[in-house]
């Protein structure tokens, strides 16, 4: 015999309400949503105390209905997420570059002396060829930029100087988020980055960021609020739509705009659900369109922040999408090597054993 599905009661209601369940889920409330009985047995009318501190928490009550938000707060997984989502909100403006240092950059004349938006641009892509390089997490590169922008908001930096700064940040970072046998040797990264300064340099340079953003490597990224949004996103989405969303497409644009300093001096939430609300609208999911609406109130994101850097995020895109980013230069990639290496490599070349074309059978 199948167990009958609890009974619940919602506010104002004397007769007991029975919520639908899924045979694979189980009931789509948790047990802990039920308010406990009275001292005769019989059921107590009304939302448990939890339910109460639930709705409080999320915050959604003005926006739907009962029964809809106690079927975003029933499952374990979307309980943890927003979980995780109000730490984030909490601390995401702890550890952030400061706005008019980044402006100071943005306003500076490209003189050679002087630390430029455009100089900062191309070290952000030198770092996201490094993470792709050695194939690291996004998270990591996220990290990366981070500490870099609080540097660079704090400090006046040399042209000649940016490298090594732009490296130490990137080691940090990596140190920090990537497993231990993952992390690359001083030497190797230094060599795969062809810059001239020594193991010695890198790690006096550590130091001093270290100094500079108080030790706190650890900061809150937007990729961070991208993965959340987009997790709890697809919470509210059968099963079978749940990959009309692509995580992976949002996680390029989310690459691109922090090759863009003004995107620095956005608050990581805003940027993450900028990039979400823009792709949702353009590839028309409108059963996702009241989902970015309650994550924007619980986010407190007011609706002009939202537009305004929506508007930025999509005239990003369009920059990168264009032809002339596409083929910014007509030059051959050139990789410059020593002279013992090139000998190296042309010996190598004719010691190549050319094969056989295999013949095609047919059928």
């Amino acid at each position: 015999r199948k167990p009958r599905p609890p009974i619940y009661y919602s506010e104002g209601q004397a007769r007991p309400l029975r919520l639908r369940t899924d045979p694979e889920k189980g009931s789509v409330v948790s047990a802990a949503l039920q308010r406990p009985p009275t001292q005769d047995g019989s059921p107590s009318p009304g939302l448990s105390p939890l339910a109460r501190e639930s709705s409080r928490l999320v915050g959604l009550s003005d926006l739907i209905s009962w029964g809809e938000m106690i079927e975003v707060l029933t499952t374990t997984d979307s309980q943890k997420l927003l979980h995780q989502l109000n730490a984030l909100l909490e601390q995401e403006l702890r550890c952030q570059p400061k706005v008019c240092g980044l402006r100071l950059i943005e306003s500076a004349h490209d003189n050679g002396l002087r630390m430029t938006a455009r100089l900062r641009d191309f070290e952000v892509k030198d770092l996201l060829s490094l993470t792709q390089f050695f194939g690291f997490d996004t998270e990591t590169f996220s990290l990366a930029v981070n500490l870099l922008d609080r540097f660079l908001s704090k400090m006046k930096v040399q042209p000649k100087h940016l490298g090594c700064v732009g490296l130490s940040c990137f080691y940090l970072a990596v140190k920090s988020t990537e497993e231990e046998r993952n992390v690359p040797l001083a030497t190797d990264l230094i060599r795969i980055s062809q810059y001239r300064f020594t193991v010695s340099d890198l790690m006096r340079m550590e130091k001093i960021v270290l100094e500079k953003v108080c030790w706190k490597v650890k900061a809150t990224t937007a990729f961070q609020f991208l993965q959340l949004y987009h997790s709890l996103l697809q919470e509210g989405v059968p099963h079978e739509r749940r990959s009309s969303l692509n995580f992976e497409r949002l996680e390029a644009q989310l690459k691109a705009c922090y090759c863009r300093i003004i995107f620095s001096k956005a608050k990581p939430s805003v940027l993450a659900l900028s990039i979400i609300a823009l792709e949702i609208q353009a590839q028309k999911y409108i059963e996702l369109t009241e989902g970015v609406e309650r994550l924007q109130k619980h986010s407190k994101i007011s609706g002009r922040d939202l537009t305004f850097w929506q508007e930025l995020v999509s005239k990003c895109l369009a920059e990168y999408s264009s032809n002339k980013c596409s083929k910014p230069n007509v030059q051959k990639l050139k990789w410059i090597v020593s002279g013992r290496t090139a000998r190296q490599l042309r010996h190598s070349y004719y010691r190549i054993t050319h094969l056989p074309t295999i013949p095609e059978m047919g059928p």
